[in-house]
């Protein structure tokens, strides 16, 4: 098996809600079976191509299974809550390890 890197970038409507999604993130999400790493923030790239995007959050999972088991699970539904009220836009994208 191999693990899936599950990327989260995110707009915030309004006021810059970075601060409270990333403690959010880092209280509920690592909570859930499967979950790796938790990493997130504000990008601090001098290149100026974030689009629009304002935070971003990227969990580890250690495979497939625990990416499936995370999406219903109780400790990711605040995160996920908390990102749909504030934001204006949201994309998200999993990747799955090279073999």
């Amino acid at each position: 098996m191999s693990g899936v890197t599950h990327t989260v970038l995110v707009e915030w409507d309004g006021d810059d809600r970075s601060s409270e999604a990333g403690a959010l993130s880092r209280r509920h999400l690592p909570r859930v079976d499967g979950v790796e790493s938790v990493q997130c923030g504000r990008s601090v790239s001098a290149e100026g191509l974030e689009g629009g995007f304002h935070w971003m959050l990227v969990v580890r999972f250690r495979d497939r299974a625990a990416l499936a088991g995370y999406l219903p699970h109780p400790e990711h539904r605040p995160v996920a809550e908390f990102i749909g009220g504030a934001s204006a836009r949201v994309v998200v994208f999993d990747v799955e390890d090279a073999v």
